[in-house]
């Protein structure tokens, strides 16, 4: 663990990124806070602060690439080299594809892909001149297994995947020392759902299990200072990327009687609850969300797999081969 190391959040806010800002904090960082709403990152930085940390807070809306590479050049002003950069920011809609509209997609792409491509081009561009530095992309389940209802951010995160392993790629072959990690989460307990552009029924939930957004922070956390291609938080992350590799078309049928359901609450939505697709939802909001109740906080798989990686794959296979017998018994 390295103290004293200077940090950017993107979506510092709230949610995961509140929480991971909060998490380096415990470390003495410095942390450079990026979001789009001004209340709510003066409570990071409070939060911060409170831990034992310095902060900065730099109200940013990711998808403009010119303001990501200005709040950058505040950080390295005021708290020094960025040692870690870390892409939390998104935003997404709750609709059936038929109901979207393209300035709806093209939005959550703009903040979801495009956002986290300026983050790492801000990045890059401090950090390949030193050969040093870490970049976390803050990855999903949805980035390599798309779910009903939420196409457009489950695009965005495919292709924030593809830009990130490229990426790796290319350092690779010019034997650079910047460093560059997937987190892929879970459904985790955080304000997204209460302030999510949404045209279900129902109040919009993650699919259960629910892991508290601290969970989420540990693993951003402790991939700072590993070295790991990719890093799966839950057992349902693996399971879901395992299974959707040995029978896609199976998940689908799945995906289908079960998901539309297991994304909304009994509760109605508000006719007149605002979201934050275009712009912050007034107020300040905490890391948590409104699912504290079955939200899990800790991941027995994440601990496995930070202590033995292959164990981590024993186990993801054994899901893997369910998947498979599951496949062939319905062949038969």
């Amino acid at each position: 663990m390295t103290t004293g190391r200077v940090v950017v959040v993107t979506g510092a806010s709230a949610g995961v990124g509140r929480a991971v800002a909060q998490g380096f904090a415990d470390q003495g960082a410095a942390v450079g806070l990026l979001a789009r709403g001004a209340e709510g990152l003066e409570a990071a930085r409070a939060d911060v602060e409170a831990r034992g940390g310095r902060a900065m807070a730099l109200p940013t809306d990711v998808s403009d690439s010119h303001a990501v590479e200005h709040a950058a050049t505040l950080v390295e002003n005021h708290l020094g080299p960025i040692d870690v950069w870390v892409n939390v920011a998104m935003v997404s809609v709750f609709s059936p594809v038929h109901q979207l509209e393209a300035d709806e997609v093209r939005r959550v792409s703009e903040v979801t892909y495009l956002g986290s491509v300026n983050g790492i081009l801000a990045a890059l561009r401090r950090m390949r001149p030193r050969d040093r530095g870490t970049i976390i992309q803050v990855g999903s389940a949805l980035g390599y297994r798309a779910i009903p209802l939420q196409a457009s951010y489950c695009g965005a995160k495919f292709a924030i995947r593809g830009f990130v392993d490229s990426l790796r790629c290319e350092l690779a072959a010019e034997s650079s020392n910047v460093r560059v990690t997937t987190v892929h989460l879970p459904g985790l307990n955080t304000p997204q759902f209460s302030w999510v552009r949404t045209r279900l029924e129902g109040h919009p939930r993650p699919v259960p299990p629910v892991y508290q957004p601290e969970v989420a922070a540990g693993a951003v956390v402790w991939a700072a200072d590993h070295r790991r291609r990719e890093v799966f938080v839950g057992g349902p992350t693996v399971a879901t990327v395992l299974a959707n590799k040995v029978a896609p078309g199976l998940v689908d049928r799945y995906l289908a009687r079960t998901n539309i359901h297991a994304q909304q609450m009994d509760e109605k939505v508000a006719p007149d609850r605002p979201d934050n697709l275009l712009t912050p939802v007034a107020g300040h909001h905490d890391a948590h969300g409104i699912f504290d109740d079955e939200a899990h906080g800790r991941s027995f798989q994440l601990e496995i797999s930070k202590q033995r990686p292959v164990a981590g794959a024993a186990a993801a296979a054994g899901v893997t081969a369910l998947a498979w017998a599951l496949r062939r018994r319905r062949k038969r």
